[in-house]
């Protein structure tokens, strides 16, 4: 009876060649050197059957946790703009009167009055209705999918540039418990996201040093494409894409990039909120997605800063114990040298020195010893 294993492959291997042994001859096989030819090629197939299954779940695991990570944010973009959309149309219908009647009666207004219309216009602004413009301009929807989508990205990223956020007790609750589940997910997501822009940086390290070159030099050069190619993607082409898409700076975009990055938010800058510009469909969707990504590569440049601060700290403290070291011996060493001889014990005594130098230490020596005798 033969023991068989199952390898990815599907193929069932005997346990004797699992073992590198040949199996015994049986009746009506095949030859004996075929049956072992076929053997030793399946007992060759068993070492590679391993690493291409782990491979294979590491590529359906990241996979499968992509998915998801974007389905919730789906999920919840969905939610949102269906339990904040109904709301944001009554404050905007609201807004749009207060406008009207300012219009009508401006020149008859008392100073409560101006005063009350000043609160509702601040409220207004608050709550992300901006009553500029026509009628036309109060039907865009703060919360339509895209917006709801990039509101998403901002709360499990959590950003919160705090220029929008919802207002319904339902949407308020949800919101909880979105981030609540999100930013764990966020976080995975993120770690996954820079394990594989560490890979790349260790596959260009390998073809490297297979090229011969020295491995401090390799580090450095790693280092430099990872910091080169990531402000290159996550900064400096952003920034001319937010230039002409929003009308700002190029200074105000790598600005934005860094304090969007690094979640700060402050919310003094925020995409797709310029009055009189179009913006195409799906806009702030590709915005969301750069952050998203963009923070992986954020999250791994102050892991690196960290780890390099570390090193220069211990570096700093392990110099200064030397230092004070030195300087303690250095002082004991000035001290005994004002003693009296007689009072050093004798192990301590420097070495004595050839020719007068030796003379000395001798001489030195005895009148310690005869002030010994003399206090005994």
């Amino acid at each position: 009876m033969y023991l068989a294993a199952r390898c990815p492959c599907q193929h069932r291997i005997p346990a004797e060649a699992r073992a590198g042994r040949a199996l015994p001859a049986r009746g009506g096989g095949l030859p004996r050197s075929a049956r072992d030819l076929l053997i030793t090629a399946f007992h060759s197939l068993i070492p590679l059957c391993v690493p291409l299954k782990a491979m294979c779940r590491g590529k359906l695991q990241t996979g499968l946790l992509v998915a998801g990570y974007f389905v919730y944010l789906l999920v919840g973009a969905a939610v949102f703009q269906a339990l904040e959309r109904t709301a944001e149309k009554q404050e905007k219908m609201a807004a749009a009167q207060m406008k009207e009647a300012f219009l009508q009666s401006f020149r008859q207004l008392t100073v409560v009055e101006m005063e009350q219309f000043m609160k509702n216009l601040t409220e207004a602004i608050q709550n992300g209705v901006y009553p500029v413009g026509n009628e036309s301009r109060f039907e865009e929807s703060n919360w339509d999918f895209s917006n709801s989508f990039f509101f998403a990205g901002t709360v499990v990223s959590t950003i919160g540039y705090g220029t929008l956020h919802p207002r319904t007790v339902g949407g308020q609750i949800f919101c909880v418990f979105f981030a609540l589940f999100g930013i764990p997910l966020n976080i995975v997501f993120l770690h996954r996201v820079g394990k594989m822009l560490s890979l790349l940086c260790k596959k260009l390290g390998k073809f490297l040093y297979e090229k011969g070159m020295r491995k401090k030099k390799i580090k450095f050069l790693t280092l430099l494409f990872f910091l080169a190619t990531g402000i290159l993607v996550f900064l400096c082409l952003p920034s001319v894409f937010f230039q002409i898409t929003e009308g700002w700076s190029y200074s105000e975009g790598i600005y934005f990039a860094f304090i969007t990055l690094s979640t700060i938010g402050f919310g003094d800058y925020v995409v797709g909120k310029q009055s009189g510009r179009n913006y195409f469909s799906y806009y702030r969707v590709l915005v969301a997605i750069w952050i998203l990504f963009g923070l992986a590569w954020i999250a791994l440049l102050f892991n690196l800063l960290t780890t390099v601060l570390e090193d220069t700290e211990k570096i700093i403290v392990k110099d200064l114990q030397q230092i004070g070291k030195v300087s303690k011996d250095n002082g004991a060493s000035q001290q005994r040298r004002c003693w009296p001889v007689q009072f050093i014990p004798e192990e301590e005594l420097p070495p004595p020195r050839a020719g007068g130098d030796a003379q000395k230490m001798e001489s030195l020596t005895a009148d310690s010893e005869h002030t010994k005798n003399e206090k005994k």
